[in-house]
């Protein structure tokens, strides 16, 4: 396979193998297990003297599939695909760590993935510091003797915030320490942290991957020596494997990736230039525009906006939950890059688990909506939101 194909091209042919039937599709190889010809046959393949698949839970050919696509698409030498996105953010910091060791992570983090790091790891003794990740100043003050990972989000969900991943792979590099990133906002289409000095990346595949609400998934996406000694035997052992199914599912998806993040993206845009100038709207953050925080960082390692756009309403929750039950082309649904519109509330949601001070510190108020952009005409777009606007004083 050309590895000089465009992502448009790799995304419907990459890693493509096909039965002695010759499908157009890829198979759906459903199946737990495989048959050897022979008894040696099979110690060869337990040895790793010859290649072949051993069980499903390390790996099938519909699995291998979507690796590969995803490898092509992200840059990644090698990549494992697993049951969901948490799966995946779960497998890539714990494989690599132990008791004594320390996270160094970006407090805007998504709500399971903040347990991970603030929760779950201490209790195997592994310590975790939260830092505000737009600053490169804070990764250096937070580093310590055991510091093994940088861990963060960018553009982060739901304020869409950007960290410097160059920068902060730049910190990491000088002490020996692993950068972690969920690219989920970004998609790899708009942002490729591996080419920045990123380590490892992650996804949650339920996102705009699938991008058609029909299953769950995740991968993370590395070089092989990383992958080799330190998640490989995690991956086979603690079982966080994908269905074959679902990556079949998600072979179909990632089709269409481009056409739907182009759309998705134009959607945003236009939606976040129309709250900006409703008078209930108190603030509007999106990527793509010139007055977001951090444009000199989105213009040097984002290759567009995003699909999501985050928006405080004056009114606070009530004004917030008036605009959301007054939409009728967007849905209430905490999940996002999907083909249809969506919309949540962070605070009685996806980040409902935090403290109102930790909410108030990542910029999550009352009035804070999340919204993720469909494939709907976006003048219908508009137009829903701005009727839903008249449900609410400004």
């Amino acid at each position: 396979m050309s590895k000089n194909w465009r992502p448009a091209t790799q995304l419907v042919h990459g890693g493509t193998t096909r039965s002695n039937h010759g499908e157009t599709s890829e198979a759906i190889f459903l199946t737990q297990g495989f048959v050897y010809d022979s008894s040696e046959a099979a110690e060869a393949r337990f040895k790793g003297e010859t290649d072949g698949f051993i069980y499903a839970r390390y790996g099938s050919p519909t699995n291998d599939m979507f690796e590969q696509r995803m490898c092509m698409l992200e840059g990644a030498e090698d990549a494992r695909a697993t049951a969901s996105g948490m799966a995946a953010v779960s497998a890539a910091i714990l494989c690599q760590l132990k008791a004594g060791d320390h996270i160094v992570a970006a407090r805007a983090l998504f709500g399971s993935c903040r347990w991970v790091v603030e929760t779950l790891a201490p209790k195997y003794g592994i310590e975790c510091t939260l830092i505000d990740g737009r600053f490169l100043e804070n990764w250096e003050k937070a580093v310590k003797p055991n510091t093994k990972v940088f861990f963060l989000e960018s553009p982060t969900n739901p304020t869409l915030e950007v960290v410097d991943i160059a920068g902060v792979a730049r910190i990491a590099n000088a002490i020996g320490a692993k950068v972690v990133v969920d690219n989920v906002f970004a998609t790899p289409l708009l942002q490729k942290p591996l080419e920045l000095g990123a380590h490892i990346v992650v996804y949650s595949a339920t996102k705009h991957i699938d991008g058609q609400g029909r299953c769950l998934g995740g991968v993370i996406l590395s070089d092989k020596e990383w992958i080799n000694e330190h998640l490989h035997d995690y991956f086979r052992h603690t079982g966080p494997a994908l269905s074959p199914f679902n990556a079949w599912t998600l072979l179909k998806g990632i089709e269409t990736l481009p056409l739907r993040v182009r759309q998705q993206s134009e959607n945003a845009s236009r939606v976040a230039d129309f709250l900006a100038e409703q008078p209930q709207v108190a603030r509007v953050i999106y990527p793509g525009r010139k007055d977001h925080p951090q444009a000199d960082i989105i213009s040097r390692q984002m290759k567009g906006g995003s699909t999501l756009v985050c928006f405080e309403l004056k009114g606070g929750k009530e004004a917030a939950f008036a605009l959301q039950n007054a939409l009728d082309v967007v849905l209430i649904s905490n999940n996002l890059g999907d083909s249809k519109s969506l919309i949540t509330h962070p605070a009685t949601t996806t980040h409902k688990n935090l403290s109102e001070e930790a909410r108030a510190e990542l910029g999550i108020s009352p009035g804070t909506v999340r919204f993720s952009a469909g494939i709907e005409d976006s003048e219908d777009l508009i137009e829903d939101f701005a009727r839903a606007l008249k449900t609410i004083r400004a």
